[in-house]
């Protein structure tokens, strides 16, 4: 059997039966990996990748970058900050036309940069949003749609984990990464705006607008929404500017974090403790998908499948942009049905080495697949952030679905726009001071 017949039968083997047999994604790929490695490699050999992978990874300087920026979305989904946050947005929004989700949006996007996870997002939202937007009348799918896929924004704005992951496993800037994520973070944001203005214009009765509130009610919001903007543009700015790097930039997120929830108010021990709890899950959680895609890796490079492939679709001649379209296609296919997350973590060791091949820039696609990571988190029939929102607000899961289809849309044509001028997410890393 040729290496590559044996990366093929490893890839299916994963595929079609570990995966659909529920077992973890990272053991799964873990697994392969070893039992391919054993293959092609031999038992002492295999082994003894196996050993130094975990080490190495866990070890590797970089990845710190993760428990860090995970713990300070923890600390500030724990401590309830994003209740002042939607506050401070709706004084600010709540009074035009489908003002109440364009206040969400815009709590969304500030949240985002805080938090990292769209599932702890999207949870925090629409607990605090939904009742606020029944109260004015809304459509229920319309709310939830909006929920669901602005809770997304997590994964774009930085600092995002699809942003950590991807970095790790292709060795590109983290720092490059998360700046590179501004511009198209904030387009898509606008575009979301643009579906509540174009639907309250249409549907007045789908999102009225709320009540207003005075100046002094406004300035008095940012009394702890201020803060926070302020550890955003000191955390990006400083990586932008190079005062420090992003584990840097982490620790001083996450002290910033705890300082702000403390001073407020908003932390309690129970609260502290908790968000250690969980920011060490995630962490293990990451870790172990990272393990298991490293010892995949080591087995596709093995196999030789990273260079056949590519190679591959060399000789048939194909544009550039038409490859880069089927894999488009394929990963919002791949989204509807898989978690995405993991998703991405499996398909980058083969992916990735094509996108190189065709002379793409790595900071570049890693913007347009954190896009299409978004784009999952909604679609049908999986939709983790609609099956999070049904869950925690009671609204059936075909009802989200019904009114997402105009945000999912905004994020196909983020997708575009970004596609169609790479500058808009190159723009600024090329001129960040490193």
């Amino acid at each position: 059997m040729t290496p590559e017949l044996a990366g093929l039968l490893g890839l299916c083997l994963l595929l079609l039966l570990l995966i659909f047999l529920r077992m973890h994604i990272g053991l799964a790929m873990a697994s392969v990996g070893l039992l391919g490695l054993i293959y092609l490699e031999g038992m002492r050999k295999a082994l003894g990748i196996l050993s130094t992978t975990a080490y190495n990874t866990a070890a590797y300087y970089p990845v710190s970058v993760i428990p860090l920026f995970v713990f300070m979305g923890t600390i500030i989904a724990h401590s309830g900050l994003g209740d002042a946050l939607y506050e401070s947005a709706y004084k600010w929004f709540g009074h035009l036309k489908g003002g109440l989700a364009i206040a969400t949006i815009a709590a969304c996007t500030v949240f985002a940069a805080l938090c990292g996870s769209s599932t702890a997002e999207t949870v925090t939202i629409g607990r605090i949003a939904l009742p606020e937007m029944r109260k004015y009348n809304y459509h229920d799918a319309f709310a939830c749609g909006c929920v669901a896929c602005a809770g997304s924004l997590a994964i774009l704005i930085p600092p995002s984990i699809g942003f950590l992951i991807y970095g790790i496993l292709t060795e590109q800037s983290i720092g490059l990464l998360f700046i590179a994520g501004i511009l198209p973070g904030i387009l898509l944001s606008l575009l979301f705006v643009l579906v509540v203005i174009i639907t309250a214009f249409l549907n007045p009765n789908a999102a009225p607008q709320g009540s207003r509130s005075s100046m002094r009610e406004k300035v008095s919001s940012l009394k702890v929404s201020g803060p926070v903007l302020a550890l955003l543009v000191l955390i990006l700015g400083g990586i932008y500017f190079g005062f420090f790097t992003p584990t840097e930039a982490g620790a001083v997120g996450a002290f910033g974090a705890i300082v702000i929830t403390y001073v407020s108010g908003y932390m309690e021990r129970k609260k502290f403790l908790a968000s250690l709890l969980e920011a060490g899950s995630i962490t293990a959680m990451i870790l172990l998908l990272m393990i298991g895609a490293f010892i995949f890796m080591r087995f596709v490079t093995v196999s030789k499948l990273a260079f056949s492939i590519p190679e591959f679709i060399g000789r048939l001649g194909l544009s550039p942009y038409l490859v880069l379209s089927l894999i488009v296609v394929f990963y919002i296919l791949f989204g509807m049905f898989f978690e995405i997350m993991s998703g991405m973590t499996l398909t980058l060791p083969l992916i990735y080495p094509i996108i190189v091949h065709l002379g793409f820039d790595p900071i570049w696609f890693g913007v347009v697949l954190v896009l299409l990571m978004e784009m999952g988190l909604a679609t049908p029939p999986i939709g983790l952030n609609v099956f999070l929102l049904s869950t925690v607000t009671d609204v059936p899961m075909k009802t989200i679905f019904r009114g997402v289809w105009p945000f999912v849309g905004a994020i196909f044509v983020a997708i575009v726009i970004v596609v169609a001028f790479p500058k808009l997410a190159l723009f600024l890393p090329a001129r960040m001071l490193r």
